[in-house]
Formats: C-alpha cells, sequence, structure tokens
C-alpha cells in the first residue's frame, strides 16, 4: 500500500476496470455523450426496477462507502436523478448531535429505512464507525471491535425482514484522489466538499486502506455481501455499479401505466393575471446569447 495503490480485497463481485490517466488525472474512457448514451438505458431499467419495488411493496437500501473522492455523490445521483424523490431518498447523515451520541449507535439510521415500495440511498452509513471515526480517532477501540459484532447482527435482521441490502465500497488510488481534492479546491463549485478533516485524511491513505480491510474481514457476509467497485473512472465507475446493482435484483417487469392525451377542446390557454402581482423581469441574457 505505501505505493498508493487502493489495493482493495475483492471481497465483491463487482469490480470496474477504470484505472488513472497520466498524472493521475480522470482517464478519457469515454466522452460525456457516450456515457449519457450507456447510461440511459440503465436509468430506464431503474425506473422498471422501481415500478416492481412498489408493485410488490419491496423495500431497497443501496449503502454507498469508499474513500473521499471516490464519488459517492456522483453514483448516487445518478440513480435518484432518474427517480421520484417522493419513492427514492437520498440520507447523508452529519456528525452526531450530543443526543445522538448517547444513543445506540445503529438507532439513528433505523428511521431513515425504507418503508414498502421505496428505496433509500446511503451517501455513508454506519460503516461511518469503523471508517472514519476510528481512523481519526473519534471513538474507542472497544466501539470499533462492538461495531464489528453488532453490523452482521443488524444488518441480518434488515435482511429477514425483507429489505433488499446492497453495500457498494467505491476504490480509488491516491493520485487520483489528489487531483479530484485539488480540483475541489479550485472549484467554487465544489468547495463545499473540502473539510478540514480532508486534509488530515489525506496523510491517512495507508490508515484508511488497513480500516477498509478489516471491515470488509468482519463484515462481509453471507446475507449483506460487499461489492468493490473501480472509480478510478467515475463514469465507468457509476455504470458498473448500476448495471450491477439491475442485474441482482429480481425480475423487476412490471407493465409500465401508459396514459392518453385527447386534444384539448379548444385553444391553448395562456397565463393571466388579474391582481397587481405580475411575473418578475426575465433574466437579462448577455448580447451574444439573444
Amino acid at each position: 500500500m505505501g505505493n498508493g495503490k487502493d489495493k482493495s480485497k475483492d471481497k465483491g463481485n463487482g469490480n470496474g476496470n477504470g484505472k488513472a490517466g497520466k498524472n493521475g488525472k480522470e482517464p478519457d474512457t469515454l466522452s460525456k455523450k457516450d456515457y449519457e448514451a450507456l447510461l440511459e438505458p440503465l436509468q430506464i431499467e431503474l425506473n422498471g426496477m422501481a415500478r416492481w419495488l412498489a408493485h410488490h411493496g419491496k423495500r431497497l437500501v443501496v449503502l454507498f462507502e469508499g474513500r473521499d473522492t471516490a464519488g459517492k455523490g456522483g453514483a448516487i445521483n445518478a440513480i435518484a436523478d432518474c427517480l421520484s424523490p417522493r419513492q427514492c431518498h437520498v440520507v447523508a447523515l452529519s456528525k452526531p448531535s450530543d443526543e445522538e451520541q448517547g444513543q445506540w449507535y445503529f438507532q439513528r439510521y433505523v428511521p431513515h429505512l425504507p418503508t414498502a415500495g421505496q428505496i433509500t440511498l446511503f451517501d455513508r452509513s454506519w460503516y461511518n464507525r469503523p471508517g472514519v471515526e476510528t481512523v481519526m480517532g473519534f471513538c474507542k477501540p472497544q466501539d470499533t471491535e462492538h461495531f464489528f459484532k453488532q453490523a452482521p447482527v443488524f444488518e441480518q435482521l434488515l435482511v429477514d425482514d425483507g429489505i433488499l441490502l446492497f453495500k457498494y465500497w467505491l476504490t480509488v488510488d491516491q493520485a487520483q484522489q489528489e487531483e479530484r481534492f485539488a480540483e475541489r479546491r479550485e472549484d467554487p463549485l465544489k468547495r463545499w466538499k473540502l473539510s478540514p478533516i480532508d486534509l488530515v485524511a489525506r496523510e491517512k491513505y495507508e490508515d484508511y486502506g488497513r480500516a477498509r480491510d478489516r471491515m470488509l474481514e468482519a463484515t462481509h457476509t453471507k446475507q449483506a455481501p460487499w461489492t468493490l467497485v473501480d472509480f478510478n473512472d467515475q463514469k465507468l465507475g457509476r455504470l458498473t455499479l448500476i448495471r450491477h446493482l439491475l442485474d441482482h435484483l429480481p425480475d423487476t417487469q412490471v407493465p409500465e401505466q401508459t396514459f392518453d392525451f385527447p386534444p384539448l377542446p379548444g385553444k391553448a390557454a395562456q397565463e393571466s393575471f388579474t391582481g397587481p402581482l405580475k411575473p418578475i423581469p426575465a433574466f437579462k441574457l448577455p448580447k451574444s446569447a439573444d
């Protein structure tokens, strides 16, 4: 691990094959156009999956874990953006409050579990305990050991109750991680993703790797296995992850409801306002865009 390669143990069965390019930059495996063309049919399948969940009252939970900058948010967006926000919920919890720190560790995650027909995508999850909390010293060693005993039991209860549980670890090499950290620093629209913890995490790449290996060893179970996906190429990683998820769900073929739109009975109406309120002036376009 001294060379900054993410040598994740192959605990899962969904590894992508993207590799970091020269100087650690994102490899140009797919153009944006080609990526979107490949993503669209997968998103259509995801809609079919969502109809199946609603039709049969099934519940789906997907955990997205991995190093900082691996691409968890992008992978989640590729799934959630094409689904109803009333059915598909993204959960990204902040650090525990004082009250939550006094609770059973798993307690704050339970209210976010889905009801019948719904999906929950966890952007980080209860696996914060053996990950960032352990590496950064936010919990005691005995807390980590206790987690390793309880997590498989907790997940067994979820699965026994009928929840479809998927756990993904997104891998990224250190050179690629550094490139993405630099991009976040320079891009004002991504700077919010940086935190003081990220600065410390840069120096703990190997520590995080050891913590990950220990976590996989303790929590990769038959009922709740881990799947590792190479996210050095984020576009390819998203396609790989979504394809794996769809391939490991039951047959999701449910007839899609269709709607007929008969012609309007008359001329299409326009917005009109009788009171003092009117729409605000339109955004002023630059002259070159006129």
